[in-house]
């Protein structure tokens, strides 16, 4: 009896069964599977865990510390490497990057929305037709779009910072290249390509990046990054205004190059990735496009875009050549568009996280473009070309502010965030190609008269808001009242 109340022997213990129901040696190493039985709750749960559990699980179970430790830190890192969870949706971190994306916005957005100053002038420096100017500021923002599918995938993959520091060496140099430049092609491959690539490697990845940290306030999140373009196509062209009679063309550019230059600095700095690289998947996600309301989407707003910049481009030409107001006036009409439209990125924002969705305030948003533009066709005065440039920058802020919230709100994988709006980037990229030198085309043909141009524009907006119906009903049938 003494011998069976008695502990057992080393022996014993060596060739008893395991949790898993078999008989183990002492040199055996246990299995992932038998360290989940092992372990109790309390020591995976005990204070320093690591140090613990291992220590722990070697008194218990005697096996080769080395097996153990590597057992335990690979299933640390496998953790560690495990969806973080759902965004954060607010708190010092997540708002920090929507500050950043609001300012590489700022250098890329912004700097291309002024360019309606950059038309003007090299129109009367080079004495280029307007179709021809165009084409720089068209191919500058197709390829800021479409080198978002593969900037984008490059962010899912974990290169964001390597591709966002290459964006802004290139974005710099096509800035400081076009402050030499003294011929058209000079300018087409400063400012159009290689300005283009740079933000085209900055753009997408940057608002991909800011969706993974918001959830319900991702609008107003996003919002605040594409007022960016409001801010920049106020601070741009009164640089321009100020210093263009001052210290020339060169000089005047070069100072924006310096504010790129102090403004990227810093987003470097600050910019963070949430989400675990996804290193394996296709730089195109095909089977999105078997999603209807995906494909309608993106086939509205390439409609939208045909003709949303007309007006920025050539509103300050229209005011010159048809209005006939000066060339500061002419800025100003700039600086009007893009001011207001600091509200209009900001407040459709906050009302789509609180009560409509992106979706359903987009759409209003596209048919209130069109009609503003449909109103262009009858203004004849100065006083009246403000009122439009007031009411425009206002009503078309709304649309552009509001594309990449609800791009983004129809994906609900935010591992494939970066490469789905990529994707839509890429489409809408081809309308910004053709769009402004088709309405300089249009101009031409109409014997220097905005009209056949403008009606261009009008009714492509109106035709991206029909199709843009079409993406909310294949996706919520017609029940109206449903938030998308």
């Amino acid at each position: 009896m003494a011998e069976h109340n008695s502990l057992p022997e080393k022996e014993d213990v060596e060739e008893s069964p395991t949790p898993s129901g078999r008989l183990q040696a002492a040199s055996d190493s246990p299995t992932e599977g038998d360290l989940e039985q092992i372990l109790e709750p309390s020591d995976k749960a005990a204070p320093g865990n690591s140090e613990y559990i291992k220590q722990s699980t070697l008194e218990t179970v005697g096996t080769r510390p080395p097996v153990l430790t590597r057992t335990i830190t690979g299933r640390s890192n496998a953790s560690s490497r495990r969806d973080p969870g759902p965004p954060p949706d607010g708190g010092l971190l997540a708002w920090t990057q929507a500050v950043m994306a609001h300012l590489v916005i700022f250098s890329t957005w912004g700097y291309i929305s002024s360019f309606g100053l950059f038309q003007s002038y090299y129109e009367a420096a080079l004495g280029v037709p307007p179709s021809n100017i165009s084409w720089v500021g068209s191919v500058q923002v197709f390829l800021l779009f479409f080198i978002g599918t593969f900037s984008g995938r490059a962010l899912d993959a974990g290169f964001f910072h390597p591709v966002f520091i290459s964006g802004v060496i290139l974005q710099l140099l096509g800035v400081f290249m076009t402050s030499l430049a003294t011929k058209y092609w000079q300018l087409f491959l400063a400012q159009g390509i290689c300005n283009g690539i740079g933000g085209g490697l900055m753009f997408c990845p940057t608002m991909s990046l800011l969706s993974t940290y918001f959830l319900r306030n991702r609008s107003m999140a996003i919002g605040i990054a594409a007022s960016g373009t409001a801010t920049g196509g106020l601070v741009f062209p009164a640089i321009a205004r100020q210093l263009l009679p001052r210290v020339g063309f060169s000089w005047t550019v070069r100072v924006m190059g310096f504010v790129m230059l102090a403004i990227n600095s810093l987003t470097i700095s600050l910019l963070r990735t949430r989400l675990s690289p996804r290193k394996t998947g296709p730089i195109v996600e095909w089977t999105a496009f078997k999603e209807l309301t995906y494909s309608l989407y993106c086939l509205g707003m390439f409609l939208n875009f045909w003709g949303l910049y007309f007006a920025y481009y050539y509103v300050a030409s229209f005011g010159r050549d048809i209005i006939g107001i000066s060339s500061d006036d002419s800025m100003s009409l700039l600086l009007v568009m893009n001011g207001i439209g600091v509200l209009g990125r900001l407040v459709p924002g906050y009302f789509s996280d609180h009560t409509t969705g992106p979706l359903n305030m987009i759409i209003p948003f596209t048919f209130c473009s069109g009609i503003v533009l449909y109103a262009w066709s009858g203004v004849t005065t100065r006083s009246g070309l403000f009122a439009f440039a007031a009411f425009y920058g206002l009503i078309s802020a709304g649309v552009q502010g509001m594309f990449p919230a609800a791009l983004s709100s129809l994906t609900t994988d935010m591992k494939k965030a970066g490469v789905r709006m990529g994707m839509g980037f890429s489409i809408v990229s081809f309308a910004c190609l053709t769009g402004p030198p088709l309405a300089g085309a249009l101009i031409q043909y109409g014997e220097g008269r905005y009209l056949y141009a403008q009606m261009f524009a009008e009714s492509t907006l109106v035709c991206g808001g029909l199709t843009l119906v079409a993406a909310r009903i294949a996706k919520t049938g017609w029940n109206w009242k449903r938030r998308i």
